[in-house]
């Protein structure tokens, strides 16, 4: 696509990992509970996520997805159990973890007061990014996702897709060792959309982990390595999409029918010739 975007290996322990053939995990959860009042959003929620993967979080609505990667984050603290990213405990050193993070939420909140690139030079100096550095990297991203021009513009008259993608260009600013995206391709022109998958797998190939929840299974079908699927805060099934395909008995089928049998919810048809009446 003539889009060149610079890439790293992220540590001397990943690259040795790599040659050794290791698999060393970027995330691991251990019957971690998270309640709203007497609500169980996450439910003994058990989960590994190995280094240089790309792991699809799925679930219908309420599932607990979002809480799950806020939990991860940090950004919510768990009832019962224990996270660790990269080996390090979530709970005591969350400021660590947060450097080696990127997080695209799935409604981003801007500083809409500012420019995209104001916007975007305060994330860069938060991540205490060299002057230098900081203008080759945002220069790199406006371009790769057609903002030149218009960096220069109030973020409260960018249209929802524009929002996006200065939400992702600065989850990546910083080139974390994890990302986290909750619906990352919401709103983007498939022009755009195709270098934000096409980057998550090279990505994956310089050992950047990627956790992303979506409602578009084609795009977790054709992305991810592994799936959990969540349903009312458990985990209901996790494995390869043949994996799946082997659980619910369903040789060749699409992770669409695999979820909605999965999630007790296949047979649409009454549902459908109700509302058309």
């Amino acid at each position: 696509m003539g889009v060149q975007i610079t890439l790293y290996i992220s540590s001397a322990a990943s690259m040795l990992g790599l040659r050794l053939g290791m698999t060393l995990l970027a995330l691991e959860m251990h019957s971690v509970k998270k309640n709203f009042g007497t609500i169980r959003a996450v439910n003994d929620l058990a989960l590994t996520v190995g280094q240089g993967t790309v792991h699809g979080l799925l679930g219908p609505n309420g599932s607990g997805k979002s809480t799950t990667m806020k939990m991860i984050l940090g950004l919510l603290r768990p009832d019962a159990g224990n996270i660790k990213v990269y080996g390090m405990d979530v709970a005591s050193d969350p400021l660590k973890i947060k450097s080696m993070i990127g997080y695209i939420p799935e409604s981003p909140r801007l500083y809409e007061f500012l420019t995209g690139v104001e916007y975007l030079d305060f994330v860069a100096d938060v991540h205490s990014l060299s002057p230098e550095l900081k203008k080759e990297r945002i220069t790199e991203f406006l371009n790769a996702l057609e903002l030149e021009g218009r960096e220069n513009e109030m973020i409260s008259g960018y249209s929802q897709g524009m929002k996006q993608k200065i939400t992702i260009i600065g989850a990546l600013l910083h080139r974390p060792k994890l990302l986290i995206m909750d619906e990352p391709l919401a709103g983007l022109d498939p022009r755009s959309a195709r270098i934000v998958k096409d980057l998550i797998q090279k990505l994956s190939a310089e050992a950047v982990t990627t956790i992303f929840s979506t409602h578009v299974l084609e795009i977790a079908e054709a992305m991810c390595d592994r799936i959990t699927i969540l349903y009312q805060g458990n985990v209901l099934a996790e494995g390869t999409v043949p994996e799946l395909r082997e659980k619910a008995e369903m040789p060749g089928s699409s992770l669409e029918d695999l979820f909605l049998k999965l999630t007790g919810s296949g047979d649409v048809r009454p549902i459908v010739e109700a509302l058309a009446k």
